[in-house]
């Protein structure tokens, strides 16, 4: 059984306040190097796997796609897309990612935006997602980054006044669940390597054009001072391949 946090009351109303749930793409401190990242989307057909509340749906269709299918496990996530991002062109579908079923070949740009850290089977979901794609798609994502995953506790080590000290890393080159905290609640994710990233979306058959680690922009400090320690560690991975 796949996990459903964000169905929970509680854990959903605490998920619409974060900054990036308001403000959208602007809000994302990881969107300007995904952005860059991205291929034309002029007459193209997307799939955004773990879609939320829609933003890279209407960011495809605002940039021409052909049309755009949004997944997502949470019927409260697809309920807010369905109202705050749109169009003719978006088909929001609820399902669990493992269990989506579509041709082959029938998409042209699949993304996937801070959602395969909650899968188990991710080499699963690469060899479907190779199978959607059109030969010369494209396949791009963003995870959490295998040095803010290696701990279950997932926070800094602090002094006694508070500040923070540094990030720890342990058992880095165990591959498993993590049982950690987020907006107050426990949430399962998988913890997986740089390696086991890359090698498993090489075996998938694809062939890698660019990795980021990305950080915090000029601009964003200057709304967000306080982002200035993820200069200090990476927060998140983001891959961009072809098929």
């Amino acid at each position: 059984m796949q996990e459903n946090k964000y169905d929970d009351v509680e854990f959903f109303k605490e998920y619409e306040k974060m900054y990036r749930s308001q403000k959208g793409l602007l809000g994302a401190g990881e969107w300007p190097a995904f952005q860059q990242l991205l291929p034309d989307f002029k007459g193209k057909d997307v799939l955004d796997l773990g879609c939320g509340f829609g933003w890279h749906c209407r960011y495809a269709i605002e940039n021409g796609a052909n049309s755009v299918i949004g997944t997502d496990i949470s019927k409260r996530m697809l309920k807010k897309a369905r109202k705050i991002n749109p169009s003719p062109g978006i088909v929001y579908q609820q399902k669990a990612m493992e269990e989506l079923v579509y041709q082959n070949e029938q998409f042209d740009i699949i993304l996937s935006s801070l959602a395969f850290h909650y899968i188990a089977d991710f080499a699963q979901i690469c060899n479907n997602i190779f199978h959607w794609l059109k030969p010369n798609g494209h396949f791009i994502f963003s995870v959490e980054h295998p040095i803010f995953t290696a701990r279950h506790e997932q926070d800094w080590i602090y002094a006694k006044n508070g500040n923070k000290l540094h990030w720890p890393i342990d058992h880095y080159f165990t591959i498993e669940k993590k049982e950690t905290k987020f907006l107050g609640n426990t949430v399962t994710k998988y913890h997986r390597t740089l390696t086991a990233y890359f090698n498993t979306v090489l075996q998938a058959g694809f062939t890698i054009k660019a990795c980021i680690e990305p950080q915090p922009t000029a601009d964003m400090l200057a709304v967000f001072p306080e982002m200035r320690d993820e200069l200090r560690r990476p927060m998140m991975l983001i891959i961009s391949a072809t098929k």
